[in-house]
C-alpha cells in the first residue's frame, strides 16, 4: 500500500511588503542629524550617557546664573548707572574647559564609534553619502557644542535687562557675541571630529582631542602674555593664530570692536590692526574648510575600502 506525502505549503510568518511613499536623501541626513543632536545630549542613551553632557551644561549655566543675581544685588553707580560684572564677550572664555570637555566626550561618540563597530557600510549601502553622513554628524555636533555656549549669554543678557542695561546695546552685544561663539565652536568641533575620526578607540580619542584643544589654547595664552609683558603687543595678538580659542578672541574683538581678554595673565590683549584681523579670520575659515576637506577625504576612504 503506497502512502501519499503530502506537498509542502509556504506559511506566511508575518512579513509584509511596504507599498507607501519612500523618504529621500534629505530625510536620511535629517534622521543622522537628529540623531547625533539627541545622542550629544545623552536622549536614547543609558543613564551614564546622560550625567556627563548635563554636568557641563549645568557648568555653563551655574556661573551665568550667579553673576546675574550677584549683579541684581549690587547697589547702582550713580555716576556710571548699571554695570555688567563680565561682558558677553569674555564669558565664553571663562568658561572655555567646558565646550572642550564636551567635545572630548562628545565627538567620540558621533565620529569614532561607526568606524570601531564597521557599520559605515549600513549607512552608505542606501542613498546617503560620505560627504552627507559627515555634514549631518558635524552640523549635529556643531549645534549641540553652540547651544551650550550660547544658552548662559542669553541667561546673562536677560539678567543684564533685569538690572536696566541699555536695550540696544545689549541686545546687539549678544548678537556679535553669539556669532562669534559660532564661529568658534566650528572650528574647536571640527577638530574634535578630525581627530576622532582618525582614533577609533573611544578613550584615546577624548584624550587627544582635550591635550589638542587645552594644549593649544594654553601655549596661545602663554606666548601671549610674553608679548604684552615685553611691550610687542601687536605680536602678542598675531600670536593668537596657535589656537582656535585666541583666533576666536581675536576675531570677534576685530569685527566687534572690543578687547581680548588673556586668561592666563589676566591681562586685556589689544584689539587687532586690520592686517592681524584679517589673518585671524581667514585663518579661522581655512581650519573650518580644511578640517571639512579633510573629513569628507577621511570617510570617503573608509566608504570605499
Amino acid at each position: 500500500m503506497s502512502v501519499k506525502t503530502s506537498t509542502g505549503a509556504i506559511h506566511n510568518i508575518g512579513y509584509r511588503r511596504y507599498d507607501g511613499p519612500r523618504l529621500g536623501r534629505s530625510e536620511i541626513r535629517k534622521a543622522v542629524y537628529s540623531q547625533t543632536l539627541k545622542g550629544s545630549f545623552g536622549i536614547g542613551r543609558g543613564v551614564s550617557g546622560k550625567l556627563f553632557p548635563w554636568f557641563l551644561v549645568a557648568c555653563s549655566l551655574f556661573p551665568a546664573l550667579i553673576l546675574v543675581i550677584v549683579q541684581s544685588q549690587m547697589p547702582v553707580n550713580p555716576e556710571l548707572g548699571p554695570q555688567a560684572i563680565i561682558p558677553l564677550n569674555h564669558y565664553v572664555t571663562f568658561i572655555i574647559m567646558v565646550p572642550m570637555l564636551y567635545l572630548g566626550s562628545q565627538a567620540p561618540q558621533a565620529f569614532s564609534r561607526d568606524i570601531r563597530f564597521k557599520v559605515l557600510p549600513l549607512y552608505f549601502s542606501r542613498q546617503l553619502t560620505a560627504t552627507d553622513y559627515v555634514r549631518s554628524r558635524l552640523l549635529g555636533l556643531w549645534t549641540a557644542t553652540s547651544a551650550i555656549l550660547i544658552a548662559p549669554l542669553v541667561l546673562l543678557y536677560l539678567g543684564g535687562l533685569l538690572i536696566s542695561l541699555p536695550f540696544i546695546e545689549t541686545t546687539m552685544a549678544l548678537l556679535a557675541a553669539s556669532v562669534s561663539v559660532l564661529l568658534l565652536t566650528a572650528m574647536i568641533t571640527v577638530i574634535s571630529a578630525l581627530i576622532a575620526s582618525v582614533t577609533p578607540r573611544r578613550g584615546l580619542g577624548a584624550a587627544a582631542i582635550i591635550a589638542v584643544l587645552v594644549g593649544s589654547f594654553t601655549v596661545a595664552q602663554f606666548l601671549q602674555a610674553i608679548g604684552h609683558v615685553l611691550g610687542d603687543e601687536q605680536t602678542s595678538v598675531w600670536l593668537g593664530v596657535t589656537s582656535p580659542v585666541s583666533l576666536y578672541d581675536g576675531v570677534q574683538n576685530f569685527l566687534f570692536q572690543g578687547e581680548p581678554f588673556n586668561f592666563t595673565s589676566n591681562l586685556l590683549i589689544p584689539t587687532p590692526s586690520a592686517p592681524a584681523g584679517l589673518t585671524l579670520l581667514l585663518v579661522s575659515i581655512a581650519i573650518v574648510c580644511g578640517g571639512w576637506a579633510l573629513l569628507n577625504s577621511r570617510y570617503r576612504k573608509v566608504a570605499a575600502s
